[in-house]
């Protein structure tokens, strides 16, 4: 039951974040500043692309994907190591965002008091890091 309620919150969040990323691939501009990082200057330190955005938003969409049917449609049986090894990949790249690189990005970023910083410590990063714990919570009640 709570691997089901965990699923589903997890397969929401992560389609809502492929549809802003996809929003921006389309040339959308909500929340497309908050989300980069910038020097203290305020010089942006990612540029992503718009086929990055792509890529990105293709990535938590099918991550959301993955948790829906684990959540949904278990009548549908998906190969036993992909609910394996990923149930325990997806967690784990979402708890390495959460960390982050040290610098910009993460829990233990060094730069804390440009806008990006302030909303990372915020919003992004407990996100990641309750998108893992649940990922992770997953994978271990469905032992």
């Amino acid at each position: 039951m709570l691997s089901t309620i965990l699923s589903l919150l997890l397969s929401i969040t992560l389609i809502v974040l492929g549809l802003i990323h996809f929003n921006w691939v389309l040339g959308g501009q909500w929340g497309f500043e908050a989300a980069l990082p910038t020097n203290e200057a305020g010089k942006r330190v990612l540029n992503p692309k718009k086929i990055d955005s792509l890529i990105v938003g293709l990535g938590l969409s099918a991550f959301g994907a993955f948790y829906l049917f684990q959540a949904v449609f278990t009548t549908i049986e998906m190969p036993d190591w992909l609910t394996t090894y990923g149930g325990w990949i997806v967690p784990f790249i979402f708890l390495l965002r959460a960390v982050g690189d040290f610098v910009y990005v993460g829990f233990f970023k060094k730069i804390k008091s440009t806008p990006f910083a302030k909303m990372d410590t915020k919003l992004f990063s407990p996100l990641c890091l309750f998108m893992a714990l649940a990922g992770f919570a997953i994978q271990i009640f469905n032992q």
